[in-house]
């Protein structure tokens, strides 16, 4: 048995009520290692191209890697994969806190998903021993009482994954839930999950995790723990991700009004030290260090935030954790509502039903900027004054969308297809890319954000490679990876172009190695660098991996990602930005007038292209690339389905 893995895959056929278990060679996991890479290997395999999303024949994948579960900072997350029924492109989606580690304690490195049961039905796995189970109980239950009940039956040390109630109804932006407030929140996967009547897996495991270094292992977790306090990282365990909301605002990257303004007054009100001195738990007795900061799996940076509101209009449950920056931007900026009790209440309901905070905050922002054009009224919003800075309407918005009830049920397909069932010229005010919502980093002041946003498989996402400026400020880990020539702000030439395309396969070699990308990274604020991931995975393999090898499985991960786009017809026509990002220039503040220059953007992607060795006319790769990675079965599999 390779080190750091339980060579043990199972494989849930729902429709049948059949499990069965499979033991990879040691060179699968050597070459996709875990994670998205891992999840793509067996969605290629066993999914078939034209799939319904919501259907019985879409495969949904959660898996792990070698280092989950290792006593290091950052490496209890997992990757959950499916085709996305928002994009209706390749689905993947992250997510840390305890089940991650729990799982691969309890006997397996990945779990694939197919068919659709009969009747509600739960996985329950206990130490290798896995039996699907009755779930009508737990069925239309927000996820914090699910919990709760899962573990008075099974017992306090279970570990809960969990479509919610937004998934079982559908809501295509739904995400997968843990411990209240760790969200796979992109792409939809809440949506898949509860398509196939699996409403929670459940695990318990007590195996132990063999590794091949453990001494070395314990040297690169005390170098952390030391270095810690000193880092970047630090300020992330007093404030959260919270602590950039102002800062962003500085520098006019906030996204505002539906991200038509980079500046919002309000932003002091929602900001990280706003959160410490108020709302976060134990606020009011000076314990907010001990009570309102949450942590993953033998994680000593303890970011996630904890908050508690028991007074006013918008109460809030700790058991739903706290809002990150992307929530309090999706429901504050972009929505205009500087209430921060508002916004957690958001977020709380977002974590309650199953919702993805940064897709839903970005519908209902397009849909109240489309209200304020009087492309909507109140007859098309049962009467709710869905005005920018409307807190109450905002906070009603959300939970109409997880209940789908009246507008609610429009919204919850997303702006994209809302706006096409709308019509009436509101396309003007999406902010989508491959018709998901785009996140809370502004490719107006960060360029390369934008080529990203546009070419990545699954839609516009912010954590798919590093931003602009680390370029310049990490010299040092940058030259790890090659990158030697940092360019001026606001610049995408060619080597801009590179350097998205390198940090963007090292951002692939993390999603499939499931480490965190506020410990592992290229930028000088985090934890551990490139060269301290390589020693990383050598004391828990064994395996004496270069970080040439290890790159590669980044490489290979994004071109399979973009093989299964290929094959469901989805490439260079879709690799765009919504129209608002090149015709509407910003206004207020440091980025007043800053719109995305369509032509410089237009050849960085003929660049992209060409630097990734795609086909230029078709965004899809080539053979030759895909032979060049060792993954030469990918390009049979897309001349079966042209064929086809």
């Amino acid at each position: 048995m390779p080190y750091g893995y339980n060579q043990k895959v199972l494989h849930v056929d729902l429709s049948a009520g059949k499990i069965t278990v499979e033991e990879p060679e040691e060179r699968i996991y050597r070459k996709y290692i875990g994670g998205s890479a891992l999840g793509l290997y067996y969605l290629l395999h066993e999914m078939p191209g034209g799939a319904d999303p919501l259907g019985p024949d879409n495969v949904l994948v959660i898996s792990l890697s070698a280092i989950t579960g290792a006593p290091i900072s950052g490496q209890s997350r997992l990757t959950v994969s499916a085709k996305s029924p928002l994009t209706g492109a390749i689905g993947d989606s992250q997510s840390g806190g305890f089940f991650p580690a729990e799982m691969k304690f309890a006997g397996y490195d990945a779990i694939v998903i197919r068919g659709r049961a009969n009747i509600p039905t739960y996985l329950f796995i206990e130490n290798g021993h896995a039996q699907l189970r009755d779930a009508s109980t737990l069925w239309g239950k927000a996820t914090g009482d699910v919990e709760e009940m899962l573990r008075a039956e099974h017992g306090e040390k279970v570990q809960v994954l969990q479509c919610g109630p937004a998934g079982e109804r559908g809501v295509l932006f739904s995400g997968l839930v843990s411990s209240g407030n760790h969200i796979n929140g992109r792409t939809g996967m809440g949506a898949v999950m509860g398509s196939k009547n699996l409403r929670t897996v459940v695990v318990r495991g007590d195996n132990k995790l063999r590794l091949a270094d453990p001494d070395a292992l314990r040297g690169l977790a005390r170098r952390g723990a030391r270095s810690l306090p000193e880092s970047g990282v630090a300020g992330l365990g007093k404030y959260g991700t919270a602590g950039i909301v102002s800062s962003q605002n500085a520098r006019g990257g906030l996204p505002t009004h539906n991200y038509s303004s980079g500046v919002f007054r309000g932003h002091e009100n929602l900001d990280g030290k706003a959160m410490y001195d108020t709302i976060l738990r134990g606020a009011k007795d000076g314990k907010q260090d001990q009570l309102g900061r949450g942590t993953c799996h033998a994680c000593a940076v303890r970011c996630k935030r904890v908050v508690e509101v028991s007074e006013g209009p918008f109460t809030v449950d700790p058991r739903y954790g706290g809002p990150e920056y992307e929530t309090l931007a999706a429901f504050g900026s972009y929505c205009e509502v500087d209430n921060l009790a508002a916004v957690a209440r958001a977020n709380q309901l977002c974590n309650a039903y199953g919702l993805d905070t940064i897709s839903c905050g970005g519908t209902i922002a397009w849909a109240m900027e489309c209200y304020e054009n009087g492309i909507l009224t109140k007859d098309d919003t049962g009467g709710i004054d869905l005005a920018f800075g409307n807190a109450e309407a905002m906070v009603q918005m959300v939970e109409l969308i997880a209940k789908r009830e009246g507008f609610g049920d429009v919204l919850a397909a997303g702006s994209a297809r809302a706006s096409k069932a709308i019509g009436r010229g509101s396309e003007v005010y999406l902010t989508t890319s491959k018709d998901q919502e785009a996140p809370a980093h502004m490719p107006q002041v960060k360029p390369t954000v934008g080529l990203i946003y546009a070419v990545n498989p699954f839609g516009a996402d912010h954590q798919s490679h590093e931003h602009d400026g680390a370029y310049a400020g990490a010299p040092e880990r940058m030259a790890q990876l090659g990158l030697f020539d940092p360019q001026p702000p606001l610049t995408l030439n060619a080597e801009m172009v590179h350097y998205a395309i390198v940090t963007e396969h090292f951002y692939g070699l993390m999603d499939s190695l499931n480490v965190c990308q506020f410990v592992f990274g290229p930028a000088s604020w985090q934890l551990y660098g490139p060269s301290d991931l390589v020693e990383t995975v050598r004391a828990v393999t064994g395996w004496n991996v270069s970080l040439y090898e290890l790159m590669q499985v980044g490489e290979r991960r994004l071109n399979m990602l973009r093989a299964f786009n290929a094959r469901e017809g989805i490439g260079r026509t879709d690799d765009t930005l919504p129209e608002k990002f090149f015709s509407v220039p910003l206004s207020g503040g440091t980025s007043d007038g800053y719109r995305v220059d369509r032509g410089k953007w237009g050849q960085a992607r003929e660049t992209y292209y060409a630097m990734c060795g795609w086909d230029s006319a078709t965004g899809y790769p080539t053979r030759a690339t895909l032979e060049s990675l060792g993954i030469g079965w990918v390009a049979d599999k897309l001349e079966e389905t042209q064929k086809d």
